[in-house]
């Protein structure tokens, strides 16, 4: 037999080989832990999520999912990491709204926040708020506007600088057409506490860190930072009923390395959407203000693409220079 039979004799077996690698690895996978990596320091809201799942999906999965906190750099050293790691579904990052900030705040990454991942679901969304201290005579969005026009330069935001947060007050500011002074905290806890104390006069922070203040009446809620009313909160309407369009909010999503495979995906997908089914889990995440979305890696990866340029505008508006 000549080279070129032999080679069309070997082209059904080399193509059962190439066809049967999916199946491959849908059949080993997971032979080993499953690693979520969070960017942050233990505490945060995704290390939170991530820790609340971590049970459950050990559970379904039948190895342990370990949670690896690769904080530093606001985020970029463990993002930095998963774009580097291997596509085998060992390996997974639980992004938040840093992913689509972070291209406009830094000049040099070292990763594409799109062509470095594989987008795998949005997990959920946290509620923002609009708060302000009692004492400002305020009680609605387009008061609140009504007085920043009146006092151009003379109220304040005290905010975590560079995040979600940072930025919803500058989108405000851009859209409303208002002069308010935006003051940089090193932590949304430290911003709180000026908040609180009245030498700063409006905050964004989540539902779950002003819902004690505002239950005590230490804070005044405005408005729901999101797209959507609070169930904890059904009578405070959103921003965007004063300023259509208007939408900030917190957003934790699962992307693992380039090239992770599509029946990867699949189990990755099907596992955490399991676990966020869990109703304990939900309840558990309900309670601090997290609403479960479980979208699918296409919703996320037109999510990221859509949230990249909208933030770059508000960066660029804002005045901040890019580290």
């Amino acid at each position: 037999m000549d080279s070129t039979c032999r080679a069309v004799a070997r082209a059904p077996l080399l193509f059962l080989c190439c066809t049967m690698v999916p199946a491959v690895h849908a059949q080993a996978w997971p032979a080993k832990p499953l690693r979520i990596v969070v960017p942050a320091a233990p505490g945060g809201g995704t290390d939170i999520i991530a820790r609340a799942l971590a049970p459950k999906l050990a559970e379904l999965l039948g190895q342990p999912a370990i949670i690896e906190n690769r904080a530093g750099g606001g985020t970029n050293i463990g993002t930095e990491f998963v774009a580097r790691a291997a596509p085998d579904g060992y390996t997974v990052l639980m992004a938040s709204t840093p992913h689509v900030i972070n291209p406009s705040l830094f000049t040099k990454l070292a990763f594409d926040p799109v062509r470095d991942f594989t987008p795998i679901s949005q997990l959920a969304t946290v509620q923002t708020m609009l708060v302000v201290h009692p004492s400002l005579p305020v009680k609605s969005v387009k008061e609140l506007i009504a007085l920043a026009k009146a006092r151009p330069g003379q109220l304040s935001a005290g905010t975590s600088a560079g995040t979600s947060q940072f930025l919803a007050i500058e989108l405000l500011k851009s859209m409303a057409g208002i002069d308010l002074v935006n003051v940089p905290y090193k932590g949304a806890g430290a911003a709180l506490a000026d908040t609180l104390g009245g030498h700063v006069q409006v905050q964004v922070n989540t539902l779950v860190a002003t819902l004690p203040h505002l239950e005590a009446g230490r804070l005044r809620a405005l408005a729901v930072c999101g797209p959507v009313r609070s169930a904890r909160l059904p009578g405070v309407p959103t921003v965007g009923e004063t300023l259509k369009g208007f939408e900030s909010a917190g957003w934790y999503g699962l992307l693992g390395p380039a090239g992770l495979p599509r029946d990867l995906v699949n189990r990755l997908h099907g596992a955490f959407r399991s676990a966020l089914s869990d109703a304990g889990i939900r309840e558990r995440l309900g309670g601090q203000g997290v609403d479960i979305v479980a979208g699918t890696p296409e919703e996320l990866a037109a999510f990221i693409v859509r949230e990249i340029p909208k933030w770059s505008a508000v960066v660029k508006a804002s005045g901040l220079k890019p580290d």
